[in-house]
Order: C-alpha cells, then sequence, then structure tokens
C-alpha cells in the first residue's frame, strides 16, 4: 500500500518533469519567434506587475482591482528587474511551472482514483500538445496559472473528500482543510473562470460526501468550512477594488457591446461551442462530452473516489457564456480554458476503460488531437489574435521617437487600463512607469482626469480601440479638457498631447463635470 502511495507520487512528477521541459523548450521557440510578448495583455500583465513598487504611489494598492492579483504579486518582485521586465521571462517561467503543476495534479488524481497512469498522460499530452494552449504557456499571460491554480484545488478538494472521518463517528476530529483551502485561495486571486470551477468543485465535493454515507448535515458542515477559504479570499479583493477604483466589483465600461450574443444565452453558448471546435478540433470536444457521461456514470456505479471532481473544470464555460451574453465581443482566448478542462476529463475517460485498450486509446486520441491542431503552428488561432496589435505596435513607432525626443521629465498622463501594453514598449525606450500618471495612482489620477493642466504637461490618449479609453471618453464628454493642449505627435490608434508653453492656467471650473471616467480595462 505504502508503495502504491509513493507509486502515485513518482509517476506524476515524472509526467510533470517532462511537461516543464517541453514547456522550456516551447518558450524557447517563441521567444525566438518574437512572439512572447505579442498579446497585449503579455505585456500590460508585467506592467501591472511592475507598478506595485516602480510608480508615482507605490504600494499594495497597485496591484489593482479588473484583473486578479496572484499573478502580478507573484511577479512584482522579479520584473524590479529591467531585464526581467523588458523580457518578460521571470513571468514565463511562472507560466511553464504553472503548466508543470496542472500536470502533475490532474496525473495524481486520476492515477489515485482509478489506478491508472495512463489516464493522466494523456490527459497532459493533450494539454501540452494543444497549439494555444502551448503558445499561452510560453507568455506572461495568466491562462497557465489558472491551470496550474484550479487543477491543483481541483485534485486536493478530490483526495479532502474522500479521506475526510465522518463527523457522524465516535471521537471524529474536524476535517483538515489547509491544502485545499490554500489551493481554492490561490485558484479564485488568479482569473474569474476559477471562481464557477472551485463552486462546482465544492459543489461536487458535498456529493461525493453524500455517497460515502455522510447525512445531508454532516456534508454540508464539512463543505462549508472548505468554502471559507475562498469566501474569505474574495471578500479581502472586493474590499481591495471598492479602496482602488471606488467600487466592489467592476463588471463593465471596458468594452463595447457589440456582440449580436447579447441577450441570447442559445447564441452565447454556440459561440462558445464554436470556439472549443476552433481549438481542439472537431474530434475532441465529443470525445470531452462522452468521457464528462462515463466520469458522471461511474460516480455511481463504481468505489467511490474523488474522479467525479474532474468534471467541475468544464464550468469554466459559464466565464465567455456570461460575457457573450452581456455583449462581450468574442474572444477565442476565452475558450481556452474549456480546451484544458478537455484535456482532463478525457484523461479520466480513458483511465475508465480497461486497462489493455487505455494505452491504445489515449494514443489513437492523442494522435487524432495532433493530427487536427498541430503543435506550433504559427496560424493556430490565439497566436494569430495576439498580433491583431501588431500593427498598431508599427504606427505608434512616430509617438515614441516624439517622447523620446521631447519628454521633459513630466508624468504623462495615460490610462494604464487600455494603454497598458505600450507603457511596456516604452520601456525599450528608456520609460519607467514612475514616469506615467494612470488609474493605480487614486486620487491624483481622478483629479488629472477632470482637471489636467495643472498636474500634466503630457496626455497620451488611446482614441479608438474598444471605443477609446477613459481619457478619451473625458475629452468627448468635456470640450474643456484638451484645452491648453496641442496634438504632437500620432500613430497606432494613440494620440500623444502636449501643454501649450505660456498658457495661462484657470481655476477649475465650477461646472458640473461631464461623468465619471470608464474604469481600467483587463482580462479583454
Amino acid at each position: 500500500m505504502q508503495e502504491s502511495r509513493q507509486f502515485a507520487v513518482r509517476g506524476p512528477l515524472v509526467v510533470a518533469a517532462v511537461v516543464a521541459l517541453f514547456g522550456a523548450i516551447a518558450a524557447i521557440y517563441y521567444y525566438r519567434a518574437g512572439l512572447s510578448l505579442a498579446h497585449y495583455d503579455a505585456r500590460a500583465h508585467l506592467v501591472v506587475a511592475r507598478r506595485v513598487f516602480d510608480s508615482l504611489t507605490p504600494g499594495w494598492q497597485q496591484v489593482g482591482a479588473v484583473w486578479l492579483p496572484l499573478p502580478h504579486l507573484l511577479n512584482a518582485l522579479p520584473v524590479q528587474v529591467d531585464w526581467f521586465y523588458r523580457t518578460g521571462f521571470s513571468a514565463v517561467a511562472i507560466s511553464v511551472l504553472s503548466m508543470a503543476v496542472a500536470s502533475f495534479a490532474i496525473t495524481r488524481l486520476i492515477h489515485l482514483a482509478t489506478g491508472s497512469l495512463v489516464g493522466g498522460i494523456v490527459a497532459s499530452a493533450l494539454l501540452m500538445l494543444n497549439p494555444d494552449v502551448l503558445y499561452l504557456q510560453s507568455t506572461p499571460m495568466t491562462e497557465p496559472l489558472l491551470f496550474g491554480t484550479t487543477f491543483l484545488a481541483v485534485a486536493l478538494i478530490a483526495e479532502w473528500c474522500v479521506s475526510t472521518p465522518n463527523s457522524q463517528a465516535p471521537n471524529s476530529q474536524r476535517p483538515n482543510t489547509h491544502a485545499a483551502g490554500w489551493s481554492c485561495i490561490a485558484a479564485v486571486l488568479t482569473r474569474y473562470e476559477a471562481f464557477p470551477i472551485v463552486a462546482a468543485a465544492i459543489g461536487l465535493a458535498f456529493i461525493v460526501l453524500v455517497r460515502r454515507g455522510f447525512s445531508l448535515t454532516a456534508a454540508f458542515r464539512a463543505v462549508r468550512g472548505l468554502a471559507l477559504w475562498p469566501l474569505w479570499a474574495l471578500a479581502a479583493f472586493l474590499v481591495n477594488s471598492k479602496v482602488t477604483v471606488g467600487a466592489f466589483f467592476v463588471s463593465g465600461g471596458f468594452f463595447v457591446a457589440e456582440n449580436p450574443a447579447l441577450g441570447d444565452p442559445l447564441l452565447a453558448w454556440a459561440q462558445v461551442w464554436e470556439g472549443l471546435i476552433t481549438l481542439a478540433g472537431p474530434v475532441i470536444p465529443w470525445v470531452a462530452v462522452a468521457g464528462f457521461i462515463a466520469v458522471a456514470a461511474a460516480a455511481f456505479r463504481r468505489k467511490i473516489s474523488g474522479l467525479p471532481l474532474v468534471l467541475a473544470l468544464s464550468a469554466c464555460a459559464a466565464l465567455p457564456l456570461y460575457a457573450y451574453v452581456k455583449g462581450h465581443p468574442v474572444r477565442i482566448r476565452y475558450d481556452v480554458p474549456l480546451v484544458a478542462a478537455c484535456a482532463a476529463i478525457v484523461g479520466a475517460g480513458v483511465a475508465l476503460l480497461p486497462r489493455r485498450t487505455q494505452a491504445a486509446a489515449g494514443l489513437l486520441i492523442v494522435a487524432i488531437s495532433a493530427w487536427q491542431v498541430r503543435p506550433f503552428d504559427a496560424r493556430s488561432p490565439v497566436v494569430v489574435e495576439s498580433q491583431r496589435e501588431a500593427p498598431n505596435q508599427v504606427g505608434r513607432r512616430a509617438v515614441t521617437e516624439y517622447l523620446r525626443a521631447h519628454w521633459d521629465g513630466q508624468p504623462i498622463l495615460t490610462s494604464m487600463g487600455s494603454l497598458g501594453h505600450y507603457m511596456h514598449d516604452l520601456a525599450l525606450a528608456g520609460f519607467n512607469v514612475r514616469d506615467f500618471l494612470h488609474e493605480g495612482n487614486g486620487e491624483i489620477w481622478k483629479y488629472a482626469v477632470a482637471h489636467p493642466r495643472p498636474v500634466a504637461e503630457w496626455i497620451l490618449i488611446e482614441e479608438r480601440a474598444e471605443g477609446g479609453d477613459a481619457l478619451n471618453w473625458q475629452a468627448t464628454h468635456d470640450r474643456n479638457f484638451l484645452r491648453g493642449y496641442e496634438r504632437v505627435a500620432e500613430g497606432g490608434n494613440v494620440g500623444l498631447f502636449r501643454r501649450l508653453r505660456g498658457f495661462q492656467l484657470s481655476a477649475p471650473s465650477s461646472q458640473p463635470e461631464a461623468g465619471s471616467p470608464k474604469p481600467e480595462a483587463g482580462n479583454r
């Protein structure tokens, strides 16, 4: 028995080591192809991490309130080193390690639940051979950390719910939720897709406990103790959001509701399913559906285990579904977590096959997947989507050159929510985050948006993407906003304005303000 449990650790560790090595090779490949920082959000994540210390107002409030904080907290210290900040290597290393953790977690869960190592290998292979997953794990994007934390949370919750002693038994001790609880906290502080995943995992844990003979009351008490961990974390995040941006939760204002699925759940689901087919090919999603059914059915006819909790990973579909119903433009990247969920569920399904057929079935499934969506495909959807901002990078060179030649050291008023990626581009021209006045500067930002002239020599405005940024909105609704400024450069949807020399500053107008600026953007 002891040898079996040791193998349940050694086998997954070997799988995780292979995944880490393959992931490092992929990261080098995409770096040499110039794609590591191609996605605008990849660069913006580095800026948010950097600004915790490199800011006009450094401190904990710089973590932000739209993007969840864990990815930036993990990278906050490394990116203070200019080389890590400009290359993104420290964040890429976090992504590679996160995928190794995800592979270890899913392999261990499947092995402990079924005794099959093959199922975990199949899940890890499907995960790492998908070109879009492979690309994202080679960048500073936050999806890899989502996979690592949610897979680990699901695995640890599964172990917890099958090892928790029944509280109705004499002298029973209170179940220890520390490992599962901390993993849930890490997950819900990484990306919003983790919210429904963790909730679904706790709900499935309740079902497993009842199947083990717990009364409904005892099962509820047990999962209540586990649920308190992510709930406290979410409460802390909401308070931080209220302090930093004045709202407990920012759910809009950073996109134009132009999706035809607005208010139409069926069309929204069709968009989610179409995205999954595009990313994973036409076969694997249906294999995952079969695996889902097989795992759900096995939960009621086999020995009780934590395997059903792998189904919780499919709950990530709730986020793009909700976003599209609200009118958010379709982003193919939003389906990538569902690709990871399919990989895990297919691996679990393979583990339920007769032992002698698992290797052949797994090899066939992986071969079909790699044939339909080829690893390292330069035309894979997320790679293509990540480069849609490339023409604007070229166009903004005129703005960069003007700033390089004329900047006088005065702060540049900029919406980090919309131009965080350009702020990172400007790092190559010698600019630091503290050279910009942005949303993270709290009351200074709020004053500057209403009355820029006393505090801002320069204003940098995103004028088109997502309907323009907060400063563009203010300029559109307040005719006095740019009074006293001249347009000195433009390019790539960005306009650069400089305060006119000799312009007579007047007292702030007593007229009512045109309105509050748009909130900072995130998770675009």
